[in-house]
């Protein structure tokens, strides 16, 4: 579970580096400040899906949490969403610590 783990996370640390070069190299072109928010992409991945996203999350979980908590991580940039997935990825996949001190063999 953990080799998965580190897969994705790497995978994913990997495809945001990717979209911080796109972002940066639009940038550069445009004379200003331009990333790819994760909606768009969303919205080009995953076509006919993403327009039911926002009633199975009224409908399921909460109306509430639409609107100021979704809508903003979805105007978030893609790269900052995938590094920040796959460091959290890599932490889980971590190997555990060794405990120092405790004897195991008797």
């Amino acid at each position: 579970m953990r080799f998965l783990l580190r897969l994705i996370g790497y995978l994913s640390v990997a495809a945001g580096f990717v979209a911080l070069v796109i972002d940066g190299a639009r940038s550069i072109a445009n004379a200003g400040l331009r990333f790819t928010p994760l909606g768009e992409v969303l919205t080009a991945v995953i076509h006919e899906r993403y327009q039911a996203i926002q009633p199975a999350i009224e409908r399921n979980l909460h109306p509430w949490l639409w609107d100021p908590l979704v809508l903003n991580v979805m105007r978030a940039p893609v790269a900052a969403a995938a590094l920040l997935l796959g460091f959290a990825l890599l932490w889980l996949g971590r190997r555990p610590d060794e405990v120092i001190g405790i004897v195991t063999r008797r």
